[in-house]
């Protein structure tokens, strides 16, 4: 039907360790687009990634309309926390994860401080 082409469709992307983004390309996440910068939707970081191009990357990703959600490797995140630190806006979505390696620590996400930030103690009885 009509309705149903004119919907479109929004991207995740992934910056982490290469589990990680190896875990969602088999989960269908991946894709590439050759009138976008980056023409992937992911970032496979190791411990050879240059800071620079994590936060190129995650700086690329905010720009393009079509990703609407950023998972990145909690580990990854600290490297540019400054930037992350930065986005305020509510799209895209950045979601700390942690990795095969590094297990989630809720007290180093920034967004999720943010997020308590807004509640009261009287919200979370």
């Amino acid at each position: 039907m009509a309705l149903h082409s004119a919907i479109k469709g929004k991207l995740i992307a992934v910056i982490g360790d290469e589990d990680t983004c190896v875990g969602f390309l088999l989960g269908g996440i991946g894709e590439m687009n050759r009138q976008k910068q980056p023409q992937h939707n992911f970032l496979v970081v190791d411990k050879n990634t240059p800071t620079l191009d994590i936060e190129d990357t995650f700086r690329a990703f905010l720009k393009r309309d079509d990703i609407d959600i950023i998972l990145i490797n909690q580990n990854v995140a600290e490297l540019i926390r400054h930037v992350i630190d930065a986005h305020t806006a509510p799209v895209p979505a950045i979601l700390e994860i942690p990795s095969k390696d590094h297990p989630y620590d809720p007290n180093k996400d920034s967004i999720l401080r943010r997020a308590k930030g807004l509640f009261g103690s009287d919200d979370y009885r």
